[in-house]
C-alpha cells in the first residue's frame, strides 16, 4: 500500500554544449532552410517522411532541433505535446517546426494545415511562438510564414 502512495521524481538538467556566440542565426526562411536540411538524413529525405522541431532562442540563435517522429512515405505521426515538451525544456522563446515530403512536392496537405493550427494554438497557451511550419524537399522548400499562412 505504501508504494502506491509514491510519486515519482522528475529531475531536469540543461546543459548547453555551445557558446552562445558560436550558434547559429536564423534571419529568414532561407536560413531556417538551410539550418533544418543540414538536420535531415539526405539518404532517406526523398523516402520517409519526418518530423522535426528547431527550437529558437529571443535573439533567433537556434538552440537545437528535436526529431519528433519518422513514418512513412506519405506520412509521420505528430505528437504536439512532444513539441511543446522540447520547448520548455530548452527555455526555446520561438520554434519551427517541419517536416520534408519524400515526393519532392512541398504543396501542404490538409493534414499539414491541421497540424499547424494545433501546434500555433498550443504554443500560444504557453506563450511560445510558432515562428513557422517548414515543408522542404532537397531541392526546396514551402514557408506557412512566407504564404501568410501563420
Amino acid at each position: 500500500m505504501e508504494n502506491l502512495l509514491t510519486v515519482s521524481e522528475v529531475k531536469l538538467s540543461y546543459k548547453l554544449h555551445q557558446k552562445a556566440s558560436e550558434r547559429p542565426k536564423v534571419i529568414n526562411s532561407d536560413s531556417i532552410y538551410n539550418v533544418l536540411l543540414s538536420c535531415y538524413d539526405s539518404d532517406t529525405i526523398e523516402y520517409r517522411e519526418s518530423f522535426k522541431v528547431l527550437l529558437l532562442n529571443r535573439n533567433n540563435n537556434v538552440l537545437g532541433v528535436m526529431n519528433i517522429s519518422e513514418g512513412g512515405m506519405s506520412e509521420t505521426p505528430v505528437d504536439i505535446r512532444l513539441i511543446l515538451q522540447s520547448a520548455l525544456l530548452s527555455n526555446a522563446s520561438y520554434i519551427v517546426i517541419s517536416h520534408n515530403h519524400p515526393s519532392g512536392s512541398v504543396k501542404p496537405s490538409k493534414g499539414d494545415d491541421n497540424v499547424t493550427y494545433k501546434v500555433k494554438k498550443a504554443c500560444e497557451a504557453i506563450d511560445i511562438l510558432l515562428y513557422d511550419h517548414i515543408i522542404l524537399s532537397p531541392y526546396n522548400y514551402y514557408s506557412y510564414a512566407n504564404e501568410g499562412r501563420l
